[in-house]
């Protein structure tokens, strides 16, 4: 699992505050309070499919998108002991994770944008992926509403999704696949644009593999990677968090 190699880089980066007495909390936040109140509505997170849970580390923050929502106070020692049998506790880890790293500034980046940052976004990485790779076939794996739509003003554009309710639905313009056979996508696509969510919700380990095999560039977006990316020297784009 790549998680646990993820887990192992960072107990070694935070080895020192292993025996510490040090308190961290993980709670779910509202839509508002994780995404405010942006113009386009069509979010996971604004339709209670994905929930945005946060970690307060020594005024650090960090937060990781989960399907399995809850609350959560221990020590750093027993959050990197859980055994990430199901999305509640990778989540724990990701979140609890990205907020460690913000505290030793090794990160930035760990809070979700508001308003309208998330179309920004959408803007900002359409243009980014354009100028890098040109007139390519773009394969987003975890539809996010806004950078699904101004890419396909920009090229063309495969998305794949996990929720039941987008699979085989046109957003865009272009048919959802189903995330959870993700070979098609990856294999048809010039570069791969991948929700840092895949690490909370143990996809990322087929679609990595994949993309090794067929030789294909990832680029993960979202705050909940920014923790994994910085350990294993993956590119994350996430222009409007904070």
């Amino acid at each position: 699992m790549i998680l646990e190699e993820i887990k192992s880089k960072f107990i070694e980066v935070a080895k020192d505050l292993l025996d510490e007495d040090i308190k961290i909390r993980s709670k779910p936040l509202s839509p508002s309070e994780a995404i405010g109140e942006p113009t386009r509505r069509d979010f996971p997170i604004l339709k209670g499919k994905e929930v945005l849970m946060q970690a307060e580390f020594k005024m650090a923050l960090g937060q990781a998108f989960t399907s399995m929502p809850g609350n959560y106070e221990g020590t750093l020692r027993e959050v990197v002991s859980l055994p990430l049998s199901n999305d509640f506790e990778r989540a724990i880890l990701v979140a609890s994770m990205n907020a460690v790293l913000r505290y030793l500034g090794m990160i930035n980046g760990t809070i979700h944008c508001k308003n309208d940052g998330p179309e920004l976004c959408g803007m900002k990485i359409a243009k980014m992926i354009e100028e890098e790779f040109g007139s390519c076939t773009l394969g987003v794996i975890g539809l996010q509403p806004a950078i699904v739509d101004h890419c396909t003003r920009r090229m063309n554009v495969l998305v794949s999704d996990l929720n039941p309710s987008n699979i085989g639905k046109t957003k865009f313009g272009v048919k959802v696949l189903d995330g959870e056979y993700p070979e098609e996508i990856v294999k048809s696509s010039d570069v791969l644009l991948v929700t840092g969510t895949t690490v909370v919700n143990g996809t990322i380990d087929k679609i990595t593999e994949l993309a090794n095999m067929y030789q294909k560039p990832i680029l993960f977006y979202g705050t909940t990677i920014s923790g994994p990316a910085y350990l294993m020297g993956w590119k994350r784009v996430c222009p409007e968090s904070a």
